[in-house]
């Protein structure tokens, strides 16, 4: 897969990574981006780190694949120890990232478990401020997504399922960190461009990051004058295995972000990563309430 040098170097945007067309796909959820074709990049040969977020201790929610995974390697290689997150079933992914992380010469804690199970948000942020000494970055990723082409198919299960993980998990998870956030620490939550532009076959999902984008604003309001800063990232089109996992029909595949996105493809996770930094980094210091589009061209309301 051609990618840049690092972040820094000057390309053409539409050809910096490559369409990646890839295959009709499938996987049982939640799917392993190893067994994907072609793999995400996550910016493992290309990061480069200027000490941006040196000293910070940040707990990472879908930090095994895609998106979480990358912020998780730009954290570390950016000066951040990191407390991973991830479902169990997703260990030998983790295990690159973790690997990663230690390379850097930081700090990696693995800490896996189900984001539906109520009492895991609080054993995870319980274990990363144990073990990585306190916490003052919290990177919210992990999501659910199905596809479901008929809405009368939508089940009460799955509406529930995806509201739990996505909505639920991330209020109990930021109610859970709060005592141990202090003034000049940071949320970054992940919403999507289906927050603004749902798709009709991903109802519960777009409704979720609608939800996502919304709770956050209300929280970083409530908590501004604590000195925690609260901002949202919304991917467009990014290849992770949210889509060959039953995200999306795996006969749109080959078109995946080509059709979508303005910029004729869709993203890899080593793109999206630089976003999380910035939030976090005390370069935004005066950003707080905003929703930062990664979305390709996309245009939002």
């Amino acid at each position: 897969m051609n990618a840049p040098r690092d972040q820094y170097e000057a390309t053409n945007p539409r050809t910096r990574y490559p369409n990646v067309r890839p295959e009709p796909q499938t996987q049982a959820e939640p799917g392993l981006q190893s067994e994907m074709r072609p793999v995400p990049d996550l910016g493992e040969a290309t990061y480069r780190g200027t000490g941006r977020l040196d000293g910070r201790k940040a707990l990472i929610t879908g930090a095994d694949s895609g998106i979480g995974a990358a912020v998780a390697i730009a954290f570390a290689r950016e000066g951040a120890d990191v407390a991973l997150a991830y479902l169990p079933e997703e260990q030998s992914d983790a295990d690159h990232v973790i690997e990663q992380v230690r390379a850097a010469g930081r700090t990696a804690v693995p800490i896996p478990g189900d984001l539906r199970d109520r009492g895991y948000a609080q054993t995870l942020v319980d274990q990363a401020v144990e073990e990585l000494g306190g916490l003052d970055t919290l990177v919210s990723v992990a999501g659910k997504q199905r596809w479901q082409p008929n809405v009368e198919d939508l089940t009460d299960e799955q509406f529930e399922a995806t509201f739990d993980v996505n909505v639920f998990g991330l209020f109990r998870l930021v109610r859970a960190a709060l005592p141990h956030l202090h003034p000049g620490s940071t949320i970054t939550t992940t919403a999507s461009m289906e927050a603004y532009q749902p798709a009709p076959d991903r109802l519960d999902y777009a409704a979720s990051k609608g939800a996502i984008n919304n709770l956050s604003k209300g929280l970083s309001q409530a908590l501004v004058e604590r000195g925690i800063r609260v901002n949202v990232v919304a991917p467009g089109p990014t290849w992770t295995v949210l889509q060959p996992s039953g995200g999306v029909d795996p006969e749109s595949l080959p078109d995946f972000g080509s059709s979508e996105s303005p910029m004729g493809r869709a993203a890899q996770p080593a793109e999206l990563a630089p976003a999380y930094v910035f939030l976090a980094s005390q370069e935004s210091s005066y950003v707080v309430g905003e929703t930062l589009n990664v979305n390709g061209g996309m245009v939002t309301p």
